[in-house]
């Protein structure tokens, strides 16, 4: 019950402006990870950027199982096996970004899609972590069975061989 194990790895691109710009983020999305992607929209207006509410402004994909841990490694040679600790949460997650997806190895530059920058959050979790989110009787994770920082790190340095700077 107390192995660590990789829940789900979500890939954003925040584009900023609906229209031809983020359909384009989402051909290059589905081409790296080989998954349809869905729109996120703005949370509120923001005049100085052109941004109403309720407009499409990102897209994500979320990968689980083997793809997720597939992916995950070519993100991370992307940064060359390293991340920074802060990086890391106190609830098992991380996160880090690609400035150019054409870094991510296997990924070839389409000049009609142009090059985006991309989010790459990762989530950690032990056996029995269902119960928090599970439909019928949702319960809270104990203490002892969350995973800390220190143990997010540990995980990734042992399973995907990464360096952390600033530990």
């Amino acid at each position: 019950m107390r192995t660590i194990k990789l829940a789900k790895v979500v890939v954003h691109i925040g584009v900023g402006k609906s229209g031809e710009e983020l359909e384009k983020a989402r051909k290059v999305l589905a081409n790296i990870t080989g998954q349809k992607s869905c729109t996120k929209q703005a949370k509120r207006t923001l005049k100085d950027f052109g941004i109403t509410e309720g407009e499409p402004i990102s897209c994500l994909t979320t990968l689980r199982g083997e793809q997720a841990a597939v992916f995950l490694k070519r993100g991370l040679e992307a940064v060359s096996n390293s991340l920074k600790a802060s990086s890391f949460d106190e609830n098992g997650n991380f996160a880090f970004g690609v400035k150019e997806h054409i870094e991510i190895p296997g990924t070839k530059y389409v000049p009609e899609l142009g090059i985006f920058g991309m989010d790459i959050m990762g989530t950690l979790e032990r056996p029995g972590f269902r119960i928090k989110r599970r439909r019928i009787r949702p319960a809270p994770i104990g203490k002892s069975h969350r995973i800390s920082k220190d143990e997010a790190i540990k995980f990734l340095t042992e399973k995907f061989a990464i360096q952390v700077r600033g530990a």
